[in-house]
């Protein structure tokens, strides 16, 4: 490996813009080397777009290039699986989008492949890599909240554009997968399910575009320790754009409203109400850092396959319960 981490970008998509490409224009320690996509004319264009050097004829010359260290995933939700095992089996690290694969059961087998090669593998959860989420989980573990009651998490935007793959049952699409993925992320980190064991869902309910595809998914989960959680996610419902998380405890709240790219928090307690305030400093320029982090100076990553089995159990499970199939690998 060069001093700079190399990396090659699967697919033209339009999230690679604002997830990898700005960040890596500002981090010295980042190439963004190669594109490639099913279509070589999109590939070429989107390299000129783009000011990427080399484009590949294909995903798998892309990830046997010997000239690239790591692979950025942001391929449709059914792909992931299968491409970052095909980049892990090539010796790549992977930075792979959300939700990590189709299901639980694809995470467990892409979670033992990274395992087993040594590499780093990081879902892009990029909220999770602010100062923002970090003080979040800091104050809930802190007390400050005293015992805590709910925590509450909303991802929901309008996406009436009913074509999208994101609709897409065959490529593990729907409002749960898409959206409903940091729903269900943010809920975990809050109610301290790294420490004090993972939720169950007691009930979920779904508003439907088309068989098997959920527009909207409502779900009320309980932790361990007693405390409950619920989600809320929608592509098109009446909650056309409400993106916040939230929680309670007997002795006092803390809300953020837009913990995707937002800058502040609030907690009120006995002894008043404040806001925090943090750098405005893009979530993905954070991820990006701590991907470079973690492969070139081995530092841990706070998304690693571990999480994001369990990320993946809670959503198989609220599907379960909605009454539809859990998605499968594309």
């Amino acid at each position: 490996m060069s001093n700079q981490l190399r990396i090659g970008i699967l697919g033209a998509a339009r999230i690679s813009a604002k997830a990898i490409l700005a960040p890596a224009s500002s981090n010295n320690d980042v190439e963004i080397t190669t594109v490639a996509a099913r279509d070589p004319q999109r590939a070429k264009e989107y390299a000129a777009q783009h000011g990427i050097p080399r484009v590949a004829s294909s995903y798998e010359g892309l990830i046997a290039d010997p000239a690239i260290d790591a692979i950025y995933n942001p391929l449709p939700n059914g792909l992931h699986g299968r491409w970052t095992l095909a980049a892990l089996a090539a010796g790549k690290h992977v930075l792979c989008e959300k939700p990590f694969t189709a299901n639980a059961d694809e995470a467990r087998t892409v979670a033992d492949a990274a395992e087993k090669s040594g590499l780093t593998v990081m879902e892009a959860f990029h909220y999770r890599y602010h100062p923002l989420a970090q003080r979040m989980q800091e104050i809930v573990e802190s007390g400050e909240l005293g015992k805590l009651q709910l925590v509450e998490a909303s991802f929901c935007f309008p996406l009436p554009k009913f074509n999208d793959i994101r609709y897409n049952f065959d490529l593990a699409g729907g409002a749960l997968m898409d959206a409903g993925c940091y729903a269900v992320h943010m809920i975990r980190l809050l109610g301290g399910a790294q420490t004090n064991g993972e939720p169950e869902v007691i009930q979920a309910d779904a508003k439907l575009r088309g068989a098997n595809v959920d527009r909207a998914m409502r779900a009320d989960l309980r932790f361990p320790a007693g405390h409950t959680g619920r989600i809320l996610c929608s592509m098109w419902s009446s909650d056309l754009l409400k993106i916040s998380a939230r929680a309670v405890g007997e002795l006092g709240e803390l809300k953020v409203f837009n913990p995707l790219t937002g800058n502040r928090l609030s907690v009120r307690t006995q002894d008043g109400k404040r806001v925090e305030r943090f750098s405005k400093r893009a979530t993905y320029a954070y991820q990006l850092d701590a991907f470079v982090a973690a492969v070139l100076r081995g530092e841990p990553v706070l998304t690693p396959p571990a999480d994001s089995i369990a990320n993946m159990t809670v959503i198989d499970s609220i599907y379960t319960s909605a009454g539809l199939p859990i998605r499968q690998p594309s």
